[in-house]
């Protein structure tokens, strides 16, 4: 799979949901989700205005005895199952409808559930005659996007252990269905604790589309699609040109 603009993908498999903006800080998201910074994280990161899977994200989960802790996991879950790193490459998504079956993620469903923060991601249009545009979708109220996440501890001999996580994806609502079939399963904030403390039942419920007047979106430059590009410019509403 390629970029927009030709540049080789750093993912393969499912595409939906596989390039993010998180500029907000580390402590501002805390404060937000009502989570403390584990041991040893900067209260303040460099934004990143074009991730990518295989960098790190931050994520909350709820950990016995703490409540909820912010740290940084890998994007692209490894099962423990995993024989190695390059497994990641097929799990940045995982689909709601079979999160609970797929030997991939079954385990981490029933028991890993996290909380991803950014505040926004791009999807591009691939339909006939759009040119692939990239679009960029953000909460309509300003606040952060608050992403449905699972999270995995991966140790094999040889390897660094590592907390890999992935994001879980739903069809696609009305502000997407244009541009895609998929898009991420936003969790609200009063939902938060379901989704981070419930059985999982509970939380299989939440794995639905979010309500359209939740987002916006709008068309953003083509250098949005060369992972070495970043900086706020890439978020910016542009005009599409033509040679006429």
């Amino acid at each position: 799979m390629t970029h927009a603009n030709g540049v080789p993908s750093p993912y393969r498999g499912e595409s939906m949901c596989g390039r993010l903006v998180l500029h907000s800080q580390p402590e501002h998201l805390a404060r937000f989700l009502n989570a403390t910074l584990i041991a040893g994280m900067e209260p303040r990161l460099a934004p990143t205005w074009n991730l990518t899977p295989q960098q790190d994200l931050l994520a909350v989960s709820q950990i016995e005895g703490q409540g909820r802790v912010m740290n940084s996991f890998r994007w692209g879950l490894l099962p423990a199952w995993a024989v190695d790193t390059s497994f990641a490459a097929n799990t940045i998504n995982a689909r709601a409808e079979t999160v609970r079956e797929k030997p991939s993620f079954r385990d981490a469903f029933a028991q890993r559930p996290c909380i991803i923060p950014v505040d926004g991601f791009y999807e591009w249009d691939r339909r006939d005659g759009h040119g692939k545009r990239a679009h960029y979708f953000f909460r309509s109220d300003g606040q952060p996007m608050l992403l449905a996440g699972l999270y995995e501890h991966w140790v094999q001999p040889g390897h660094d252990p590592r907390t890999t996580c992935t994001i879980v994806t739903s069809a696609a609502n009305e502000n997407m269905a244009e541009l895609h079939d998929r898009m991420p399963v936003i969790v609200e904030e009063q939902d938060v604790t379901t989704w981070l403390t419930a059985p999982a039942s509970d939380r299989y419920d939440l794995l639905r589309p979010p309500l359209a007047k939740i987002l916006d979106q709008h068309g953003v430059s083509d250098a949005v699609g060369n992972i070495r590009n970043n900086g706020p410019a890439l978020v910016a509403p542009a005009e599409r040109s033509t040679l006429f």
